[in-house]
């Protein structure tokens, strides 16, 4: 057992110095926006008792200072003024000084008093009751001016003060009641002190709702500026703009859902048999939820082994996630007192990485247990980070009926799911099995539409700007995802058999590319290697091929696209029955951890 372990109450207050540092400037940022507003309108309630007076303009207009990418406006006065007999000369236009582009309250108001001052005509300004030097030509309040303001306001104070609050009020991972042993590191984890794990779905809740509500109160300025480009600057390229405020939308719809789903099901935890889970053992346990059983209610559930890490420099730092490995079943259900009960076993293979207790750093473990089950109205959808520890321990409570009973269901969908992905021709004593282009083709579409705008940006920069080593290198990278996209949709792959060799064709458009032989005879093992993963809906999917090895150590490849490790077991299944190979060895490949993974792990 690994057993690594770090100093709680060092790593925790770290981890709140560099939160705080983080949030305060957020916060301030907040705190000037909120002192701003609540001095315009106390002046403006202030001003509401001021008294009219007739004012004779000596200089009036606006001012304009081009800036890098807009312009600013400020209108401006000089006037003079009696009062009792009193001669007074002043300069305050409106309530907030400086210039803006807010509207156009700027050039309007100065537009008008520089008319009036053409004119000859007299304005009317408000004079401080007590104070009668003090006056003002415009009391009212900007109310767009103050929602602009507002905006920066909720936006980064509210960052700040939920970031301070996060990172002050929580007990953190690592706590200094939990004992912290050799034999027992899962308990340095606050979360990790019994067999009852709970989910991250409140949390998921509220972080759909405050990345929501961000993005939603960034982008609403947007519609206006938008407005103003389109239809006073005839600039419809603008209109791209509006993309922004639809993802806020989506952003919002996503958040109610997480809503909808935890006010349905509630915390649902999950109680770990054995606990903690077993590397070289099981991963099993029991779920209790408050929905009415149903036999045709089928719950999915996933088991990844996943490395998180920091990717990228500088500010362009960013957490990143790669599976290790992966397992797909199907719960075993019965009713219960309170809905429908769980109950799942996974058998864990042995040399996977443990769980890291303390899950911080630029490295660590992890492992997350994924619940899914599509139901009328919200679907079931809960995510648990789970203990799991090279102990070789096996469930106590969970038969070995019920566990075959589940895995075989499993297999019988998977099986399901291979005939959609292979297509199997016989013609005389040949047969193909046919691997279509098109696969994962939402993905690669993303890639190639993604890569495609990166080419065609830095195609624009090189020939309207002249920009040609930033533009030279959007256009290699975007055309380079573009090709590779473009490759992984187009590709198909051909296996035959014949009765005396199995060939491997790879086309590309239904062009040969690439062709490769082995004798049936010569045949040793099956090899399965997750070739690539995804995310989707935030949720890890790895995808593995299944290469035949023969005795002279060659390879060749005989399937792809397969989904998870039980899906290339159901795809070896299919090509040992097709392909004439009987019990043939397996052996499993894990991913090969990358240049950067590598490097993290080592510093």
């Amino acid at each position: 057992m690994k057993g690594r372990t770090k100093g709680p109450t060092k790593g925790r207050m770290k981890g709140r110095i560099i939160g705080t540092v983080f949030a305060l400037p957020f916060l301030g940022v907040g705190i000037w926006m909120l002192w701003s507003i609540g001095s315009t309108c106390h002046d403006a309630w202030q001003m509401s008792r001021w008294q009219p007076a007739e004012a004779r303009l000596e200089a009036a207009g606006f001012k304009r200072k081009s800036g890098d990418n807009s312009d600013t406006y400020e209108a401006y006065a000089r006037y003079s003024y009696s009062v009792s007999g009193q001669s007074f000369t002043g300069e305050r236009v409106s309530i907030a000084a400086g210039g803006d582009n807010i509207g156009d309250f700027q050039k309007n108001l100065g537009s008008r008093l520089a008319a009036a001052m053409g004119r000859g005509e007299r304005i009317t300004v408000w004079v401080e009751p007590d104070d009668w030097s003090q006056s003002i030509v415009d009391r009212s309040i900007r109310w767009e001016l103050l929602g602009f303001k507002a905006i920066f306001m909720l936006v980064f104070g509210g960052v700040g003060l939920v970031v301070l609050i996060a990172v002050w009020s929580a007990p953190g991972k690592n706590d200094e009641s939990a004992p912290a042993t050799d034999d027992a590191p899962w308990l340095q984890n606050a979360d990790w002190q019994s067999p009852v794990i709970r989910s991250d779905a409140k949390s998921a809740m509220r972080g759909a709702w405050l990345f929501a509500a961000v993005w939603s109160l960034i982008c609403a300025p947007l519609p206006f500026v938008i407005y103003r480009e389109v239809v006073e600057k005839q600039n419809s390229l603008a209109l791209v703009g509006l993309l922004f405020p639809i993802v806020g939308v989506g952003l919002l719809v996503w958040a109610i859902r997480r809503t909808l789903e935890w006010r349905r099901f509630g915390a649902t935890p999950v109680v770990l048999d054995p606990y903690p889970g077993s590397i070289g053992g099981h991963v099993g346990g029991s779920i209790d939820t408050r929905i009415p059983f149903s036999s045709a209610n089928k719950f999915l559930l996933t088991l990844t082994n996943l490395h998180s890490y920091m990717s990228g420099s500088g500010d362009s730092r960013s957490r990143r996630e790669k599976a290790l490995w992966q397992d797909e079943l199907v719960a075993t259900t019965e009713a219960s007192a309170g809905g429908t009960r769980l109950e799942f076993r996974f058998d864990v293979p042995d040399g996977l990485d443990e769980s890291d207790a303390e899950h911080s750093g630029d490295s660590y473990r992890l492992w997350r247990l994924s619940v899914r089950a599509p139901l009328q109205g919200t679907d079931f959808d809960r995510d648990f980070t789970v203990p799991v520890y090279a102990t070789a321990t096996t469930s106590e409570h969970l038969a070995d009926r019920d566990a075959q009973s589940a895995r075989a269901e499993r297999d019988a969908l998977q099986d399901e799911a291979v005939r959609g992905i292979v297509r199997i021709e016989t013609h005389g004593i040949r047969k193909t099995l046919v691997y279509p282009m098109g696969s994962n083709l939402y993905s690669n579409l993303a890639g190639f539409v993604i890569g495609s705008v990166f080419a065609a940006a830095g195609g624009y920069l090189i020939v309207s700007e002249g920009m040609i080593f930033f533009g030279g290198t959007f256009f290699a990278v975007g055309s380079l995802i573009a090709l590779i996209a473009s490759y992984m949709m187009l590709k198909s792959l051909d296996v035959s058999w014949d009765g005396t060799s199995i060939v491997a064709v790879r086309r590309w458009l239904g062009i040969p590319i690439a062709r490769r032989a082995i004798r049936p005879s010569d045949f040793e093992h099956f090899e399965k290697i997750s070739e690539m993963q995804s995310q989707i809906g935030g949720k890890h999917v790895m995808y593995y091929k299944v290469l035949g090895v023969d005795r002279h150590a060659n390879r060749l490849t005989l399937g792809e696209g397969f989904r998870g490790e039980a899906g290339a077991d159901a795809g070896i299944r299919l090509l040992a029955r097709e392909l004439g190979l009987g019990r043939a060895k397996v052996v499993s490949r894990p991913p090969r951890a990358t240049f950067r993974e590598r490097l993290v792990d080592h510093s």
